[in-house]
C-alpha cells in the first residue's frame, strides 16, 4: 500500500488547575489534529505534547454519548450505540435521525439543539500508577488526567455539562464524546514509525493501557462515545499486515486481554474488549485512517475488521482538518480543498463501503466550519462543507452517517463561535424540519 499519509498533530496545553468556567469558555476552540495533502513518502508526524500545570494555561474541546451494541447501519429493524428498535427505522445513541454536533462553549451548545459534543484528550499516560489514586497532582505534571481538579476530574466535569445542556432555557442533554488520542506522546516527537514500533514495547504499552482503563473506570456506567487513535491505525496500516505488526498486548494488561494476539489487531481487540468491560454503555469506534482508499477501500475494510471494528460502534470518519481558506495559503501549500459534487460523492461512496463491511455507521468528525460569508482572516476562512452537508442530507444518511461533528482542525480555523452563527441556523432549520432518518 501506499505509504502513511503525513499529519500535522496539533497539541494545547492542558492546566490542573483549570475551572469549569474556563473550560466553558474554551470547549470547542483546541484543535488537537490535522491533515495534510496526500504525499508518496512517509514524514514525522510533527507533535507539540500537552503539557499539564498548576495555572489554568490550557484548551480543551468537549461532546458526548451512550450505547448498546448494535447489528449492522442498515436495513431492517437496527439499534445502533443504544438505541431503540422500533418498526423499520434504524437508530444510533437513541436518535433516529443524523446527530448534529461538535466542539464548542456552553453557550454555544445552548444556541442550536446540538446532539453531541466533542473532547479531546491528550498527553503522555501517567507516569505512575499512584497518580490514580493520588490526593493531588505534582505541579507541571504533563497529563490529561490532572485537568479540572482530582484524578480524572475533566470526564464526570464535561459529561454533568453535556448532560445538564439546554436549549431556548430547557433541558437538552447531549451525548458526550472523547477522542482519545494518546499514543503519540508514548515516546518524545517520534516519528509515524517509531509512533507503531513503541507499542512492541512492554513498559510504554502498560503505562497507555493503565492510562485507558483508569479513563474508563471514569466514565463507568455512562453513556458517552470514545473515538480510538486518530492516525494510528493509518500508520500501523503503512508498516504492513495490522495482524502481523507487533505489539506487546499480553504482557501489557494480562488482567484484560491475555487472549487477544501480540499485534497492533490484537491491540485495537484489546481496547474495545476494555471498554465493554469497565464502560459497558459506552459506544466505542475506530478512527477511520485509510489514507489509500481512492480505489482500494476493499483493503481498508478487510484491515478494519482485522482491527475488530465489526465488534465496535461505528467508525469516525474524517474530511479536511482545516477550513478551504486556511489550506490556500502559500504556507500550507496553497491546494484547493473546496469540495465538488464529485469529491462528495466518492467520500460518501466510501463510507458507506466501510459503513455495511463492519456492520455500524459513521460518525463523521471535526469537519471544517468556513463558509463563504468569512473574510478569509484568522478564525474566519471560507469554507463549503457545512453549507454542502445540510443540504445534501439525504445522501449523508443513505451513506449511513449517523453523526455530523463539526469543529476546527487547526488553531487559526473558523470555530462554531466565529462562523457568523452559520452552523446555529442550520443546525434550528434542520432540526425544525425534524432531521433526516437514519438509514
Amino acid at each position: 500500500m501506499p505509504a502513511p499519509h503525513p499529519r500535522r498533530l496539533w497539541r494545547f496545553t492542558l492546566a490542573s488547575a483549570v475551572s469549569a468556567t474556563l473550560l466553558a469558555v474554551v470547549a470547542g476552540c483546541e484543535p488537537s489534529h490535522a491533515g495534510t495533502a496526500a504525499a508518496s513518502t512517509p514524514t514525522k508526524a510533527a507533535s507539540a505534547t500537552a503539557a499539564v500545570s498548576s495555572t489554568p494555561s490550557g484548551k480543551a474541546n468537549a461532546a458526548g454519548g451512550g450505547r448498546t451494541p448494535g447489528s449492522t447501519p442498515s436495513g431492517g429493524s437496527t439499534s445502533v450505540g443504544g438505541g431503540s428498535t422500533t418498526g423499520n427505522s434504524v437508530t444510533f445513541m437513541g436518535k433516529s435521525t443524523v446527530s448534529i454536533g461538535g466542539g464548542m462553549t456552553d453557550a454555544s451548545a445552548a444556541a442550536a439543539p446540538f446532539d453531541v459534543r466533542y473532547q479531546y484528550l491528550v498527553s503522555p499516560p501517567a507516569p505512575s500508577r499512584d497518580l490514580y489514586t493520588a490526593s493531588s497532582c505534582p505541579n507541571g505534571l504533563n497529563w490529561w488526567g490532572c485537568v479540572d481538579g482530582g484524578r480524572g476530574g475533566i470526564i464526570p466535569t464535561m459529561e454533568a455539562r453535556a448532560a445538564q445542556a439546554t436549549y431556548h432555557g430547557r433541558p437538552h442533554p447531549q451525548t458526550m464524546m472523547w477522542t482519545w488520542f494518546e499514543l503519540p506522546d508514548l515516546t518524545t516527537n517520534p516519528t509515524w514509525q517509531e509512533e507503531v514500533q513503541a507499542v512492541n514495547r512492554v513498559d510504554l504499552l502498560t503505562r497507555y493501557l493503565n492510562d485507558y482503563r483508569f479513563f474508563l473506570q471514569k466514565i463507568g456506567t455512562s453513556h458517552d462515545m470514545i473515538d480510538l487513535e486518530p492516525d494510528f491505525w493509518g500508520f500501523a496500516r503503512g508498516m504492513g499486515n495490522v495482524t502481523k505488526v507487533p505489539a506487546q498486548v499480553t504482557a501489557a494488561a494480562p488482567q484484560d486481554c491475555a487472549n487477544q494476539a501480540n499485534s497492533v489487531a490484537g491491540l485495537a481487540h484489546c481496547l474495545i474488549a476494555m471498554t465493554r468491560k469497565y464502560a459497558p454503555n459506552a459506544a466505542v469506534g475506530l478512527h477511520l485512517t485509510c489514507w489509500d482508499w481512492p480505489g482500494n477501500v476493499a483493503r481498508c475494510g478487510r484491515d478494519y475488521v482485522a482491527l475488530g471494528a465489526t465488534g465496535a460502534d461505528f467508525l469516525v470518519g474524517e474530511v479536511e482538518a482545516a477550513d478551504a481558506g486556511v489550506n490556500a495559503l502559500p504556507a500550507n501549500g496553497g491546494h484547493n480543498s473546496f469540495w465538488t459534487n464529485q469529491k462528495w460523492a466518492a467520500q460518501l461512496a466510501y463510507w458507506k463501503q466501510m459503513a455495511d463491511t463492519v456492520g455500524h455507521p459513521i460518525v463523521a468528525w471535526q469537519i471544517p466550519l468556513g463558509n463563504m460569508r468569512q473574510n478569509n482572516t484568522v478564525n474566519h476562512y471560507k469554507d463549503d462543507k457545512v453549507d454542502w452537508l445540510f443540504s445534501h442530507m439525504d445522501q449523508v444518511a443513505s451513506a449511513h452517517v449517523a453523526g455530523l461533528l463539526f469543529g476546527p482542525g487547526t488553531p487559526d480555523s473558523t470555530t462554531v463561535e466565529s462562523d457568523g452563527g452559520n452552523l446555529f441556523a442550520k443546525t434550528i432549520a434542520y432540526r425544525n424540519s425534524g432531521g433526516t432518518p437514519l438509514k
